[in-house]
């Protein structure tokens, strides 16, 4: 098996270019988190097929384990992707958060989200800037911000959204930096 794919989108400052889609690396608009997957395992994945798959990278490592015998353990936070590569959709539809954590001034330590569910995205490109909604079931190329004119779904997704980064929360990244510790 062989997979080809991407962590980001393209670099804008690099005059790459991620059309249609708005934005580009290390932002949180499509242009950023769209990337080509491309899997091919003969015998397995039929050739020429397509899916309209939606998820993260990190779905490849239960696939891998997966295919290894090995058994996911319940609690991961990523599902196999055989059931795509075999022509079916994954079981049930579910939140794609994404989380950008940036060090110097330009993010001064504080980190942006974004989470995607049911065709709507809740969004902050960065930390510095307000919340976006966008419906990208009907307006894929995220043009007309709704978090003002369906404030609603803007609070739901928000509660979705705080949820995922308490969870993240609770995982210890790395360890403190020896200049952090000098400062406590």
């Amino acid at each position: 098996m062989v997979v080809f794919t991407s962590d980001n989108g393209g670099s804008l400052a690099h005059t790459q270019s991620n059309d249609p889609w708005r934005g580009g690396k290390q932002d949180h608009y499509d242009g950023g988190l769209r990337v080509p997957f491309v899997a091919r395992w003969p015998g397995r994945i039929q050739p020429g097929s397509l899916s309209d798959y939606q998820g993260l990278n990190f779905d490849l490592f239960p696939t891998f384990l997966v295919i290894a015998g090995v058994t996911p353990s319940p609690t991961l936070d990523a599902v196999s992707l055989l059931p795509v590569f075999d022509g079916a959709t994954l079981s049930k539809p579910r939140d794609l958060y994404f989380v950008r954590r940036e060090g110097g001034l330009g993010y001064g330590g504080k980190s942006c989200e974004a989470i995607i569910s049911d065709g709507w995205k809740l969004m902050q490109n960065d930390p510095f800037s307000s919340m976006e909604l966008y419906h990208l079931t009907s307006d894929p190329l995220e043009k007309e911000n709704l978090v003002k004119s369906n404030p609603s779904m803007a609070a739901q997704l928000a509660k979705r959204l705080r949820a995922q980064i308490q969870i993240g929360g609770a995982t210890p990244w790395r360890k403190a930096s020896p200049e952090l510790k000098k400062m406590r």
